[in-house]
């Protein structure tokens, strides 16, 4: 197949870009030239603003693509000029979404009233009621919204789309460092780590970034998926604690999983959350049409992931992020 990804440069769009290649696929990415990443010189680039994406649809259309993949429509705008310029060019459209769609997401951050809602998520379960998640908290994200990306998406006739929801994303590239707080603290060797009691029982999709490569060009590459929405993410989610001992099992770490309720935390400890709905979602579906699977094994994915956070470390670590002596404060007034 001949395929345009657009953003395909960092983290999940570089390990699809590579995924599709090297299945066989022409790829020409459509980036800004900020990131050029030397595993994807053998792929056709094209450097461009997509806010200006009309604008290069000769382009495209020269390069007659079989499929066009959007791994970064953050809004409804983005959605509609993507839907626009490839209309008549490709026969599909694949978008990256995520499970921050779902009502269960709402109510785990708080935003969204109501009792927890079962789990797991399949992908006809109920979205967010209040739009624009991120509004007052991150300005860059202020139109950020995968409802709305996903209405327009699955909505245009003349070019059948479909979605793809990908849970929390780690491994190498991850630049928001998913697993640096718990593993500078291994590091650092601290004799514990400090979990909220009710986030130690937190369950979270999660999922390896080669995973959900593989998943994608699933998506991309497999016709039957045409009008349809999958989620992806680890068949057996688990808990925080697990997650943690996970990452023990690969440092070395010897230390123990400290859980203390929540009243004994000081306030840097609590996690702004409400603990009693998990963010758990289904996966069958992709796994049964698609025969989705994973292709790394968890511990290898573990480890590969340890070793890029070990050596790319963030760059800035917000100030009281590590302060060891209120974890001890906190151990020391635990029963």
């Amino acid at each position: 197949m001949r395929i345009i990804v657009l953003g395909g440069t960092r983290f999940i769009g570089r390990a699809t870009v590579r995924r599709l290649h090297e299945l066989g696929h022409e790829v020409l990415v459509f980036h800004r030239g900020e990131t050029e990443a030397e595993d994807l010189s053998s792929v056709t680039h094209l450097h461009g603003d997509r806010r200006r994406l009309p604008d290069y649809a000769a382009e495209f259309a020269r390069w007659s693509p079989d499929a066009a993949l959007d791994m970064l429509p953050m809004s409804e705008q983005d959605a509609r000029l993507v839907t626009t310029t490839f209309q008549g060019i490709a026969r599909r459209l694949v978008a990256v979404s995520s499970m921050d769609v779902y009502r269960a997401y709402g109510r785990v951050n708080q935003t969204e009233p109501g009792p927890p809602d079962p789990v797991p998520l399949r992908e006809d379960a109920p979205l967010r009621e209040h739009l624009f998640p991120y509004r007052g908290k991150r300005e860059h994200l202020y139109d950020y919204e995968k409802i709305l990306v996903e209405r327009v998406v699955m909505g245009e006739r003349s070019l059948p789309g479909t979605v793809i929801r990908l849970p929390m994303v780690y491994g190498p590239g991850d630049y928001q460092h998913r697993l640096f707080p718990y593993l500078k603290r291994m590091d650092d060797r601290r004799p514990a780590i400090v979990l909220e009691d009710g986030v130690a029982r937190l369950r979270t999709t999660r999922g390896y970034v080669e995973d959900m490569a593989a998943a994608i060009a699933l998506a991309v590459t497999d016709e039957r998926a045409a009008g349809r929405i999958y989620n992806a993410g680890e068949a057996e989610p688990s808990a925080e604690t697990a997650w943690v001992r996970a990452i023990a099992r690969v440092t070395g770490w010897g230390g123990k999983v400290a859980i203390i309720d929540r009243d004994r935390l000081p306030p840097a400890l609590r996690w702004s959350i409400d603990p009693n709905q998990d963010l758990v979602a289904d996966s069958t579906r992709i796994r049964s049409e698609l025969g989705y699977a994973e292709v790394t094994a968890p511990d290898e994915a573990m480890r590969r992931t340890v070793a890029w956070e070990r050596a790319n470390p963030p760059e800035q670590i917000e100030a009281g992020s590590f302060d060891y002596a209120e974890e001890d404060a906190a151990l020391a007034s635990s029963p």
